[in-house]
């Protein structure tokens, strides 16, 4: 009876720390976390009304996705991304992507590819709403879901990877500007070009949509 008392506990202390860590993404969002600036487990703890050890294991979960680093007996210092860092990470996402979405077009089942279309209008849907976790959880889902089509697994690791390190940049005032529905559209004609069979299209609209992100956060880092 202690043994399961104890793997309740866990679970419990599991889903607090997932908690914390959709509250601190959040608030990295929103700009409340500010980058360059360290923050303690204690006070931040104190913010969201619980214990700190929920906080650092959360913030060791962001420091492995490199949104935050440790500091020594100071706290986490939320990650600066350079300008330099995007043309990188948008880089590979081109070289990564494009020919996989040229793959995944000649390969995947209509059916397959169809059952995406409610996920592409809910980050529509999102954008619309101005709900930036909703629009980033459901942007994750299709484009990660998308790559898997091609059956190589490593493949979407890596670029479920470069994305939670890039793409929370400049997302509120992408929003605030009103950009951020037009891109998140480019979704809805990804999908039809796909299901069209036309792959030399399709690639062509996913380096544009890559490259219109990119040009995005550069318009709003000016």
């Amino acid at each position: 009876m202690g043994d399961l008392k104890q793997h309740s506990l866990i679970k419990a202390q599991e889903r607090l720390r997932d908690q914390v860590g959709h509250a601190l993404r959040a608030a990295l969002i929103a700009g409340q976390l500010e980058p360059g600036r360290v923050y303690s487990a204690p006070t931040l703890a104190a913010d969201l009304g619980v214990s700190a050890t929920p906080v650092r294991e959360a913030m060791l979960d962001l420091a492995r996705e490199g949104l935050v680093e440790p500091v020594r007996n100071k706290g986490f210092r939320v990650t600066e991304v350079s300008e330099r860092d995007l043309d990188q990470y948008t880089e590979l996402r081109t070289l990564i992507e494009v020919p996989t979405i040229g793959v995944v077009t000649r390969i995947a089942a209509k059916e397959a590819l169809e059952e995406l279309r409610p996920i592409a209008q809910e980050i529509v849907t999102q954008a619309r709403e101005h709900n930036l976790i909703g629009y980033l959880e459901a942007d994750r889902r299709f484009h990660l879901t998308l790559l898997g089509l091609a059956g190589n697994e490593r493949l979407v690791e890596t670029v479920g990877d470069l994305r939670k390190r890039s793409r929370l940049y400049g997302l509120t005032s992408l929003d605030k500007a009103g950009l951020l529905v037009s891109s998140a559209e480019e979704h809805l004609e990804l999908l039809d070009l796909m299901l069209a069979g036309d792959a030399p299209a399709a690639e062509a609209c996913m380096r544009r949509h890559l490259g219109h992100v990119r040009s995005l956060w550069a318009d709003q880092a000016e």
